[in-house]
């Protein structure tokens, strides 16, 4: 079988090799050098029996530079970014890489919401330019509401640590499943009555938008919202106004509607009480270690 590893996972090269060299009967080409163009990577891709990507565009282009392919192991937990039709059309398996991040993801939204709340940021350069913490008012999440959107295992793992904080704990998912301490809500109440609203959900054409101008409107002033899943769950021109003229207290965001780099014009770049991150969730080093082997099993429990 020929493997086709089309873009860096993140970790040592060295790893990538000790793990392929322990496949039997498969030959194997590793790209170290990150690309998004659909035509370089069709190139990687050509001649595949498996391919193996991280979060690069996997288009028809691509997928069409590989008639063999048998085997897309995707090293990421979204799919979003796949040509799953084609994929479905001609007979490609597709396999993801999930929970590898879930640890690494949950703690990042924890992260967002200490820096807006003790305003980390804005304390750190003061404290580099002579200032104090003059004007600031720092809050705990110890008795706040968290109310988390979808129950997944990284919004499982979120709802944990929330309890851990001594935090109340509402969720809405559209399928409940009993969760310990967690009150099931609608997403309107989940909106209303929530002191930090945490998304954990993927992107799919059905949570397009799904917290939108709406739903932010019936936020509390007093209200964050935190955003570790994906861009577009979010409108985030919504949220951009909504903090501009202070509706709501602030914004932790890991995604936005385009990967980075960000277009600097985007109005989520330019409105204050905001943190945010070029999607780095999922990108400690434990994580990407264990997505790289999570991969490349894929493809050994494939050849079998």
């Amino acid at each position: 079988m020929n493997v086709k590893i089309i873009e860096p996972l993140g970790v040592d090269e060295a790893l990538i090799h000790e793990l392929m060299g322990q496949l039997k009967g498969c030959t194997y080409e590793y790209y170290a050098e990150r690309s998004v163009d659909p035509a370089v990577l069709a190139k990687r891709a050509a001649g595949a029996d498996a391919i193996v990507v991280a979060n690069a565009p996997v288009t028809a282009e691509v997928l069409r530079a590989a008639p063999d392919l048998r085997l897309l192991s995707v090293a990421f937990t979204g799919l979003d970014h796949v040509d799953l039709g084609y994929c479905e059309r001609h007979g490609i398996r597709v396999i993801n890489c999930a929970g590898y991040s879930t640890e690494a993801v949950a703690e990042e939204a924890f992260g967002l919401m200490l820096s807006l709340y003790r305003h980390l940021p804005e304390c750190d350069r003061r404290s580099r330019t002579g200032g104090d913490k003059g004007g600031l008012a720092f809050r705990e999440l110890y008795g706040k509401t968290l109310g988390v959107i979808g129950n997944g295992a990284i919004a499982q793992r979120v709802m944990e640590l929330g309890r851990a904080f001594g935090m109340g704990l509402l969720c809405f998912a559209r399928t409940q499943r009993p969760l310990d301490g967690v009150t099931y809500v609608g997403l309107d109440e989940l909106c209303v009555a929530s002191d930090v609203l945490s998304v954990h959900v993927p992107s799919v054409p059905e949570t397009f938008h799904m917290v939108g101008a709406e739903q932010i409107a019936l936020m509390r002033p007093s209200a964050i919202l935190i955003n570790t899943a994906r861009g577009a769950v979010v409108d985030n021109d919504a949220l951009a106004a909504a903090l501009e003229e202070g509706r709501i207290a602030g914004a932790g965001l890991d995604v936005l509607d385009t990967e980075p780099p960000f277009d600097p014009n985007l109005p989520i770049l330019r409105v204050p009480n905001t943190v945010i991150a070029p999607h780095i969730g999922f990108a400690t080093q434990e994580a990407l270690d264990a997505r790289a082997r999570m991969a490349i099993d894929h493809v050994r429990e494939f050849v079998g």
